[in-house]
């Protein structure tokens, strides 16, 4: 069994790895039934106890967490031997265009559409439909998918303080779910983490989970110092999107856009990606464990997500997340100017 380390306040024990769950919604491309099967088997062979899978209304409208019901239930898993995560804001509705309208070009052969419903009967919807989808599995962990995405819709100042409103009324929802017992955790997901900073404000967490935030490429030190705040306060931080969607692993999305060559900051992260992998090539070691360590490597990060579309890759996700790199390689990388010099916990 892998080491586990306590989640924040939820009070439970999870493992260095927490499986992510997008390909099981067909993100970026459709995986056959079969394959997902493959996918849900592996999990539950990875030798992790519990297995913790996170997922959400969002990915696939809901199949995500269709597919894990399916298979987790074929597979005759006890209830108790996994951990759901479920990110709430999105629920299913009939699909009446050639392509879902909710993130057109992102999710591929999928048989509904999604709409946002934030607020409190909202989120209660999406919560219920989600155990709906699991079956025998419901969520654990819940919390309000992409606030960030959710504020920076707004139009105007009181546009945004009306759906920042939305957001605590959904929060007050969640917390009333913990004190009933009906969920472990509460906590919250975003890509930009200075939104998780904001609602940390007005809303008590167990746990949080950082999305494009804290890897080796973007690392600041403000964003350091409040993951030390919230280990200093007994909140969990669960570290995803360690490579930006895949695009420091070579692919053509970065942080679940297209890559636009002609925009400076997209060119100006191809050529620190450049220079990242010569750098994992000088020093014999690959560029996944790399940036999975690195994701792992601030004491107040309990877990790593991590996300596959191919079962035989998992077993080296888990033994990814349990290695440790020479201290040579992080002192190359520094000195090569890939980590900041400010950043000691590697």
């Amino acid at each position: 069994m892998r080491e586990r380390r306590l989640l924040g306040k939820t009070g439970l024990q999870i493992p260095p790895v927490v499986f992510g769950a997008t390909s099981l919604g067909n993100l970026f491309r459709a995986i056959s039934v079969t394959a997902k099967a493959d996918i849900v088997r592996q999990w539950m062979a990875s030798g992790l106890s519990p297995v913790v899978i996170d997922s959400a209304g969002k990915y696939g409208a809901g199949l995500s967490l269709e597919v894990i019901g399916r298979e987790l239930e074929a597979l005759h898993v006890s209830p108790e031997s996994v951990i759901i995560s479920n990110k709430l804001a999105w629920r299913r509705v009939p699909l009446t265009s050639p392509e879902p309208t909710f993130e057109p070009g992102v999710w591929f052969d999928i048989e509904h559409d999604a709409v946002q419903d934030i607020s409190y009967a909202g989120i209660m919807r999406c919560w219920q439909e989600g155990n709906d989808l699991l079956g025998n599995y419901p969520a654990q962990l819940v919390s309000v998918h992409d606030p960030d995405e959710y504020l920076a819709a707004a139009t105007d100042e009181e546009d945004r303080n009306r759906r920042l409103g939305d957001i605590l009324e959904a929060y007050r929802a969640l917390t009333e779910l913990r004190q009933a017992g009906q969920v472990a955790g509460v906590g919250v997901g975003a890509k930009n983490w200075r939104t998780i900073q904001e609602l940390d404000g007005h809303c008590d967490f167990d746990w949080v989970m950082l999305a494009n935030s804290f890897t080796i490429m973007h690392h600041p030190p403000e964003l350091v110092q409040f993951i030390e705040r919230l280990a200093s306060r007994n909140v969990g931080v669960i570290n995803s999107a360690l490579f930006h969607g895949g695009f420091l692993l070579g692919g053509e999305f970065l942080d679940y856009r297209q890559l636009d060559p002609q925009n400076e900051d997209d060119r100006r992260c191809l050529t620190w990606r450049t220079k990242f992998h010569n750098a994992c090539r000088e020093l014999g070691v690959s560029a996944f464990d790399v940036g999975v360590a690195f994701g792992k490597s601030h004491p107040g990060i309990s877990a790593v997500a991590l996300s596959s579309s191919r079962a035989d890759r998992i077993p080296t996700h888990v033994d990814a997340a349990a290695a440790t790199l020479d201290r040579q390689v992080w002192e190359e990388l520094r000195r090569q100017g890939l980590i900041d010099d400010g950043y000691e916990a590697v």
